[in-house]
């Protein structure tokens, strides 16, 4: 998962890309980056390793100067966590200087780069994202025509920027995978993975780009078409609105925060007559959901859990050695929230289980007399091919273990996941249509050439 974002029409257009990757920080801290176009129609960039405060923690932005800039944050889906894989990319072409930020994944990209290959390109990074450059750089006509001829050629996921020294264009696959936002803040144009980073620069969210379509930004003026064959219907990840995307947003026409509480009222359904005197939320993410299922449940709801702010998102950490330090840092149970109680773990999903079971001990080192563990999404029982780093069915416990063995190595004494239509229906107000839960069923919206899917069901 990676964060995008795009100011065009402002003199610190680079100031608030700065600000607004801020917002979306969440969405990837191995890699940050801001590209702009001066006066001269050069580029400008600032990209580096690390959180955004790290790569530009001395007034960088400043210095990248222009009206137009996009920026992007990353977490490796494809490629080694290494600098030449981050983002924005920067490349000449028979259509000059270009600059691209991608967010999703290419199902098909080992394909199309053995085919480059041969043809002679020359990879400067091990980036899926990379392949639509070389794809763009061999097509004729001006560079949206272009972009359009690169991108019939791509399956998968992408939420995409690409910008010349004349203009910015924003894109999204035709199934709508991963979410990008239009915003306006007077005249100019941002484009965002996501509303609070728009909130954030007092930008107002206009509409999301609907899946297949495409923004053209030029001389101030906005423009946009759908250039792309229509699909069956669209695939938008449902995991976005269980865990990835912050609460404050609103991304696939929903709050972030509603979706979640009614995903907490959903499974406390579900979970009738359970027996537990406290419901405690693992925070961030697991906090709108518990505060549902407590007003249903009528279980006090009860942080028993601190999260410090200081350390990064454990999941999207790109090994495991460092997810299980950070996951010892990052969550400290409250003993008095916890002594003697029967406690209610609510969290919006099992990836791994080592976070989850770490958590679970920890409760009972604080005297919790019994763990019991609700779940807001359905069993992982598949790889994500669209953009998130569950490369490996063997990694997902789900997928190797019966639900009562993932409960003993938990040490929970009770385990229930919210089954899929509850899911669907709590995100979607009754709209079961339209969303990606490839991960929950093992059923691809595209072909995934690259991978084998038989992997998933071993």
């Amino acid at each position: 998962m990676c964060g995008i974002f795009a100011v065009a029409g402002r003199p610190d257009a680079a100031e608030l890309t700065q600000l607004g990757l801020f917002a979306l920080q969440h969405r990837g801290q191995e890699s940050a980056g801001i590209v702009s176009v001066a006066k001269d129609g050069a580029f400008r960039s600032r990209i580096g390793m690390g959180l955004v405060s790290e790569v530009f923690a001395h007034g960088e932005a400043k210095e990248l100067s222009g009206q137009v800039a996009i920026g992007h944050v990353r977490y490796a889906t494809t490629g080694a966590s290494q600098l030449k894989n981050a983002q924005p990319l920067i490349y000449n072409t028979g259509h000059g200087p270009i600059s691209v930020a991608h967010n999703g994944n290419l199902t098909n990209a080992l394909q199309l780069k053995k085919k480059l290959e041969g043809r002679g390109a020359i990879f400067q990074s091990a980036t899926d994202s990379e392949v639509i450059v070389h794809l763009l750089a061999r097509q004729e006509g001006p560079v949206e025509d272009a972009l359009i001829a690169s991108l019939r050629q791509v399956e998968g996921a992408y939420s995409l920027l690409l910008m010349t020294p004349e203009r910015l264009i924003a894109v999204r696959d035709p199934y709508g995978f991963r979410p990008l936002i239009l915003g306006r803040l007077g005249s100019t144009h941002v484009f965002a993975s996501e509303t609070s980073g728009l909130t954030l620069i007092g930008a107002e969210p206009v509409r999301e780009l609907e899946p297949g379509e495409m923004a053209i930004v030029a001389g101030g003026k906005l423009k946009t078409l759908k250039p792309f064959p229509p699909v069956p219907a669209p695939a938008r990840c449902v995991f976005e609105q269980v865990y990835f995307a912050r609460p404050d947003s609103t991304i696939f026409g929903r709050g972030v925060q509603a979706a979640r509480r009614d995903l907490g009222r959903a499974l406390a359904r579900e979970m009738e007559g359970v027996q537990a005197d406290v419901v405690v939320p693992v925070p961030d993410s697991g906090v709108s959901a518990a505060l549902g299922f407590s007003e249903t449940a009528g279980i006090p709801f009860e942080m028993g859990l601190v999260r410090s702010h200081y350390v990064s998102r454990t999941f999207i950490k790109p090994t495991q050695e460092l997810r299980e330090h950070a996951a010892r840092l990052k969550l400290a149970p409250v003993p008095e929230a916890l002594r003697g109680k029967r406690v209610l773990l609510i969290d919006d999903s099992i990836v791994r289980g080592t976070t989850s079971k770490k958590i679970c001990r920890s409760l009972r080192e604080a005297g919790a007399r019994s763990v019991h563990m609700g779940v807001t999404s359905p069993p992982i029982v598949s790889p994500c091919y669209y953009g998130i780093d569950t490369p490996r069915a063997a990694e997902l416990i789900a997928n190797v273990h019966a639900q009562d063995e993932i409960r003993k190595f938990l040490g929970v004494d009770t385990l229930h996941h919210l089954s899929l239509q509850g899911m669907l229906r709590a995100v979607g107000r009754g709209d079961e249509a339209g969303w990606c839960t490839a991960c929950f069923t093992r059923r691809y919206p595209t072909p995934i050439p690259d991978y084998q899917v038989a992997e998933a069901v071993k």
